[in-house]
């Protein structure tokens, strides 16, 4: 999709997504040079979202319980065999594999994040202790040592930072008249 593309979205919902975010920073990585309406449309999406026509959606507004329960466990698990062996592990690399083969917990409040860990506990522990355990001896026969990690996430505030900077780079001197 095309930036003015998502622009026209993003002002016709009142929302840019983070999914619209990275869309609009990798096109904009990736060109050499904007068109001038390239830059009209960051210009004006810059506008809504500083006044607030346009609202950049943060990324989470619920949590994946199973996240925390198997961050928990992986840690502990790591924790266990670095100190009784030269062995090193990545921790995000076994909690991503064990993720991967979990169901997901979610919740959007205090309450139902309780509910869940309550509900894994009971009924889930022993399968999250198991995914763990295979993630270690998988990382362990074929650790990620040359792949790039995944980077930090951005704020609301961090999309306005990116967008003036994107627009301040690109078009230093572009005024619309």
């Amino acid at each position: 999709m095309s930036i003015e593309k998502i622009v026209e979205q993003a002002l016709r919902d009142g929302y840019l997504t983070p999914a619209m975010e990275a869309d609009v920073g990798r096109i904009c990585d990736s060109a050499n040079e904007l068109s001038k309406q390239e830059y009209m449309a960051l210009d004006q999406l810059m506008g809504a979202l500083l006044t607030g026509e346009v609202v950049a959606v943060p990324r989470k507004q619920f949590i994946n319980v199973m996240e925390e329960l198997v961050l928990t466990e992986a840690i502990s698990r790591v924790a266990e065999i670095e100190a009784t062996s030269e062995s090193s592990l990545d921790v995000g690399d076994i909690a991503a594999y064990a993720l991967n083969r979990l169901p997901p917990l979610y919740a959007t409040t205090e309450e139902g994040a309780n509910y869940q860990r309550q509900r894994a506990k009971k009924e889930l522990q022993k399968l999250i202790a198991q995914r763990v355990a295979e993630a270690i001896v998988r990382n362990l026969d074929r650790p990620n040592d040359d792949r790039t990690p995944v980077g930090t996430k951005n704020t609301g505030n961090e999309v306005l930072r990116q967008v003036s900077t994107l627009l301040q780079a690109y078009a230093p001197h572009f005024e619309q008249k």
